[in-house]
């Protein structure tokens, strides 16, 4: 009599095995939006890229504006999926911190390590946005939280005492949201030749000058 021997299911092989399939399709989409563009990038080339068939690359990330908004969030998150704003530890670091001068720091530092991730897509869909309904409304959602999330970083320095006298919160959280503009990021990492780095540095020291008081 032969004896059948189960085999056990290794869910955490399989699982590892779907998170590298979908790295591979994540890193091969962002080479190639990066280096052709939106229209120029299809999902045939990202799934020859990443050596999957074309049905897994959708059944992994969606459709093509699905797989770029999870390129945009992911790229604002810093983690392999996206994360809400209030969860994200540089805003809770910002919230803990009572000084108004550190708060500043932590975002700058923050946008320093962001930007090179965001920057380069943000210059793709810029580009699309105009031509793709679905790349549109991306722009524009993405825009409207920036907007509101100002609002609230200006409004924990208000609390803090320390907004320049005359400065609305409203004005303050306009400044905030114009200098951490990827397109602001751009014109002097990617033109001019700042580092990352300098770029947080200065970019902490022109908040505290802009917006505190001395």
């Amino acid at each position: 009599m032969i004896r059948r021997v189960k085999r056990r299911y290794n869910s955490s092989a399989r699982k590892a095995a779907a998170e590298g399939t979908r790295e591979a399709i994540i890193a091969a989409a962002r080479h190639l939006f990066l280096k052709r563009g939106y229209a120029g990038t299809t999902m045939q080339g990202i799934a020859e890229r990443a050596a999957v068939a074309l049905d897994t690359v959708y059944a992994t990330v969606g459709n093509k504006p699905a797989l770029f908004r999870l390129l945009v969030e992911t790229a604002i998150s810093g983690r392999d999926e996206p994360v809400a704003a209030e969860e994200r530890n540089y805003v809770r670091a910002i919230r803990a911190e009572p000084d108004a001068t550190r708060k500043l720091a932590i975002y700058a530092e923050a946008i320093g390590a962001i930007q090179p991730r965001l920057a380069p897509l943000f210059q793709v869909l810029e580009t699309a946005a105009p031509l793709d309904a679905d790349l549109k409304s991306l722009w524009q959602e993405i825009a409207r939280r920036r907007s509101a999330n100002m609002r609230l970083l200006a409004q924990e320095l208000a609390a803090t005492g320390q907004l320049r006298a005359g400065l609305s919160v409203e004005l303050a959280a306009d400044i905030l949201w114009s200098m951490n503009a990827p397109e602001f990021y751009l014109l002097l990492v990617e033109q001019r030749g700042w580092s990352p780095d300098a770029f947080a540095r200065w970019l902490a020291d022109a908040w505290r000058r802009l917006l505190l008081e001395p």
